[in-house]
């Protein structure tokens, strides 16, 4: 997997935190940025997923096992983090399927990951973040493009990007924005074996871009969210246009 180069802002000697650094999007960020000269908090559930991505990278990281769940928990990663220049959440906890079907406790959980958690990331963190830092979060395509038994899904994705709308405002000048993939070949879609390829085939078929994503498009779109001091309170759609169709 090829990894996004970056066009202008150097990330040398920057202090990054990634929350949700397990994760297969939140590794290819963590070895970018690190390659780019940042250095790295790494935050998430899994002390020994956050390990694996440790390392891998190139430059300086440290571990921080963070649950969205618990306020306690975030604080404690904002202590631990002290001064950073920006602060990456790709976490997400689905809860899929029929209303009628849906867990109260499965439905907290996925508005912990997507709403609730970065809300407390944001109190924790914006105090102690230097001129021109940022916080990006991650929302989906489903709240554009709903489907059935992906209500809390959609419904979440699109909480959030009202909320860095208002954070944006009330944070000024520090800079909130979100990114907005759509279908990813992460990792996420292994599980469909052999038919995994003409899912993401169909996916190409039916979006405007003719092309399913990968982790590296992703990681250009934070890139850029970092990078760029003339956006914010702005939702960047990583989905080839499949919102659209």
């Amino acid at each position: 997997m090829t990894t996004a180069p970056l066009s202008h802002d150097s990330l040398d000697g920057k202090r990054l935190v990634v929350v949700g650094a397990g994760s297969h999007i939140g590794r290819t960020l963590a070895r970018t940025a690190s390659a780019a000269g940042a250095e790295l908090v790494l935050a998430g559930p899994d002390a020994d997923r956050l390990a694996d991505t440790a390392a891998a990278l190139p430059g300086p990281a440290r571990i921080q096992v963070t649950d969205l769940t618990d306020e306690g928990s975030i604080a404690a990663l904002a202590e631990a983090a002290g001064q950073v220049d920006h602060v990456v959440s790709t976490a997400a906890v689905p809860a899929n399927g029929p209303v009628s079907a849906l867990v109260l406790a499965d439905v907290q959980r996925a508005f912990a990951a997507k709403v609730f958690g970065p809300l407390l990331l944001a109190k924790h963190l914006a105090g102690r973040m230097a001129q021109g830092g940022s916080l990006t979060f991650f929302s989906g395509v489903a709240a554009w493009r709903p489907a059935p038994e992906r209500v809390v899904m959609a419904t979440t994705n699109g909480a959030l990007a009202f909320l860095v709308e208002a954070l944006a405002v009330e944070l000024a000048p520090l800079r909130v924005n979100a990114v907005s993939p759509g279908i990813i070949d992460s990792g996420a879609w292994d599980r469909l074996g052999e038919d995994k390829a003409a899912f993401l085939r169909g996916v190409a078929d039916r979006n405007p871009a003719r092309r399913s994503g990968t982790p590296d498009d992703v990681v250009r779109a934070v890139l850029y969210a970092i990078g760029n001091r003339f956006v914010t309170g702005t939702v960047l759609h990583v989905d080839g246009g499949a919102r659209l169709v």
